[in-house]
């Protein structure tokens, strides 16, 4: 039976947005991916943007590939599909392909917009410290100077006595929203990285009416990296063992199923309030065994050496100097 040519239209566009739905629903990456953004050594001035053949591998550099690629992992993501495709397509080409050796690897995200954090987002760390379960997420932020490298020095800074770690999973927003759905939450994430939430103790509970910013975003109080992970890579970002170590020793060991507010919730909360763009890095909270709860507190000193792990995203190895 043959439709009225209207009622085909009506049928036609109904299809048309299923399926744009259903994009928007798998994502932006449509394959599995690591990017990275690095320096050649000897190289102090050209950032270049890269897709690791796998984890701790050798580095694919794009510009070197396509000289219209984009110089930054922030400019790969505004340029949405088209972005992610150039990266792919110079993966699948197995050509310009430098050693790791050769190279200084950078954060995956260097001057986002935003940094967004968590507080009192893992079940096992409220109850650390007596804590009640959030009912609302609750959000701070970083400014984005705090960014490091994922194997940069963490600097102690004079006004601090209190150093402590705090390793975390973080995401990095794709592409623009505001007022996002929560069904729709995961495509607007490019990927997953780790991060470490530096924290000056002193400032965060004691100083300047104890508000948390001053204590959170001291120079280097935000290593992240080594890749950005994109989702497609990530089988599930809330089953992952996550830990921190410090000079050698464990001590953060749990798993991001225990997080309260899943990646969806926060982007859908956050997104309530603020326009997010590509680019924007959110630190998801933290498991228990940071070092201010430990009896007696312990505290990062010089020559320390601290790793924060997550499973299948790698790690960040940072000297405290």
């Amino acid at each position: 039976m043959r439709l009225p040519l209207r009622s085909f239209c009506i049928f036609r566009n109904l299809i048309s947005r299923r399926q744009t739905a259903g994009a928007h629903r798998r994502g932006l990456s449509g394959a599995a991916m690591r990017l990275v953004q690095f320096r050649r050594h000897g190289d102090s001035e050209s950032v270049r943007v890269g897709v690791e053949l796998g984890e701790g591998l050798n580095v694919v550099d794009l510009k070197a590939f396509d000289p219209s690629a984009p110089s930054s992992v922030k400019e790969l993501l505004e340029l949405g599909d088209k972005g992610l495709e150039c990266a792919r397509r110079a993966l699948a080409s197995g050509q310009c392909v430098v050693n790791r050796a050769e190279i200084h690897l950078l954060p995956p995200v260097l001057a986002p917009e935003k940094v967004v954090c968590v507080g009192m987002n893992y079940r096992d760390h409220c109850l650390e410290q007596n804590a009640p379960i959030p009912k609302e997420p609750i959000i701070f932020n970083k400014f984005p100077s705090a960014i490091t490298g994922p194997y940069d020095d963490i600097c102690l800074p004079s006004e601090s006595q209190e150093v402590d770690w705090e390793v975390e999973l973080a995401f990095v927003i794709g592409r623009r929203g505001k007022h996002i759905k929560e069904e729709d939450a995961l495509s607007y994430v490019a990927g997953f990285t780790v991060a470490n939430d530096v924290s000056a103790r002193d400032w965060q509970m004691k100083r300047n009416g104890k508000q948390w910013l001053l204590g959170k975003t001291f120079d280097s109080f935000c290593p992240l990296g080594p890749a950005l992970v994109t989702s497609d890579a990530v089988k599930d970002p809330h089953n992952l063992d996550i830990r921190c170590v410090v000079n050698g020793d464990t001590v953060q060991s749990s798993n991001t199923s225990q997080m309260i507010f899943k990646t969806a919730a926060l982007v859908a909360w956050v997104s309530k309030f603020v326009t997010l763009t590509p680019g924007d890095v959110f630190l998801t909270g933290t498991p228990p065994g940071v070092g201010v709860f430990k009896k007696p507190p312990v505290f990062l000193k010089k020559g320390d050496v601290v790793e924060c792990q997550i499973d299948q995203l790698g790690s960040i190895i940072n000297r405290v100097v």
